[in-house]
């Protein structure tokens, strides 16, 4: 944790991970799978064993699995994976096929003597049933498949050890995603401090709103870009007053459609390797959807279903005469990596 005897030298303490992924915390591993035909896809976050979970949902419109088991006063306080899915309602049809995978291997929440484990594997989905793919799918979407394959891609990419690379942009739940106007996608980043706390971000960008200050190609994330991650675009030097904008410019709402309730969403996940209780996983999610204002205008709209999921492994303590403090530390860089991944995945897909 940073030293708070020093918070006025600020930024000069975090500094992005070897990777700038959120896999450069250890133990997580990311896999992906995608259907180019319909133009859609699954993110799967899978760490080493259980861990410790919690989630905010800020938008208007979310679709979600398994977010009520993870209040504090639930029985289950760990999970085996989050999964992340295009296809609106169809696509929480993901999180099946992931727990079908995990359960196959033995993975998941024994209940006493029971034969068989419960997975427990919380999802969100975003929309992107109108993104021009072939949603001709019948009675079978691609759902479960897709789950479980991205769950045999964590796997695969979790062998070749820490750090492992995945594919930002265009890829996994971001593939037919849209962000205001423009191409969204996945995106993320990771921060560590000299004490060795580390923070990351997976965040799918599929926002009603806008990732670009209005007439520009410069994210409105800007101010908290490190090294050049999005392009160092920077900040326009002639501003004018945010107020005065429009809040709809650049958004969907300039197509000739409104958008309808759960049409956007943008969803995602924190990890840490604080050790942390599911309160303050909680505490440190709804910090994050902080970062979502700071990189998209407007946000948390009746038609968007901004969900974060929270992962903390448990592996870094922190200071316990300070904890307090040290929470509120680690939820503002998790909610500066959440801004960051945002505009990354957004940068990364219009490449």
């Amino acid at each position: 944790m940073p030293d708070l005897n020093k918070a006025d030298e600020g930024r000069r303490f975090v500094k992005p991970g070897p990777r700038n992924l959120i896999t450069d915390i250890k133990g997580l591993a990311v896999g992906q799978a995608e259907d180019a035909r319909v133009r859609t896809g699954v993110t799967v976050i899978l760490p080493e064993g259980r861990v410790t979970a919690g989630v905010s949902v800020m938008g208007g419109g979310p679709g979600t699995r398994e977010t009520d088991a993870l209040d504090a006063d639930r029985l289950v306080e760990e999970v085996d994976a989050i999964v992340l899915s295009g296809g609106s309602s169809y696509g929480l049809d993901a999180a099946g096929g992931a727990a079908n995978w995990l359960g196959a291997r033995g993975r998941g929440f024994q209940m006493g003597a029971s034969p068989k484990v419960s997975p427990v594997v919380p999802a969100a989905i975003l929309f992107d049933l109108a993104n021009g793919g072939d949603k001709d799918w019948g009675e079978e979407p691609p759902y479960h498949a897709l789950g479980r394959a991205a769950c045999q891609n964590a796997e695969e990419n979790a062998a070749k050890g820490r750090g492992q690379a995945f594919a930002l942009g265009a890829a996994g739940a971001g593939l037919g995603a849209l962000v205001g106007t423009a191409r969204g996608g996945i995106g993320s980043v990771s921060a560590v401090t000299p004490d060795g706390l580390q923070v990351g971000a997976l965040i799918a960008v599929n926002a009603f709103g806008s990732a670009f200050i209005p007439g520009t190609q410069q994210f409105w994330a800007a101010p908290f870009e490190l090294e050049g991650e999005f392009g160092g675009r920077g900040w326009p030097g002639d501003m004018a007053s945010l107020s005065a904008l429009h809040p709809f410019a650049g958004t969907k709402a300039a197509g000739a459609v409104p958008p309808a309730p759960g049409s956007n969403t943008t969803i995602g996940v924190i990890a840490t390797n604080a050790r942390l209780t599911q309160a303050e996983c909680k505490r440190v999610a709804l910090m994050g959807q902080d970062g979502m204002a700071r990189a998209l205008r407007p946000i948390h709209t009746p038609v968007d279903g901004d969900t974060l999921f929270v992962l903390a492994t448990g592996e870094h303590e922190l200071p316990a005469g300070m904890r307090p403090l040290a929470l509120a530390a680690l939820g503002s860089i998790a909610a500066d990596c959440v801004a960051r991944a945002i505009a990354r995945g957004v940068y990364e897909a219009g490449k």
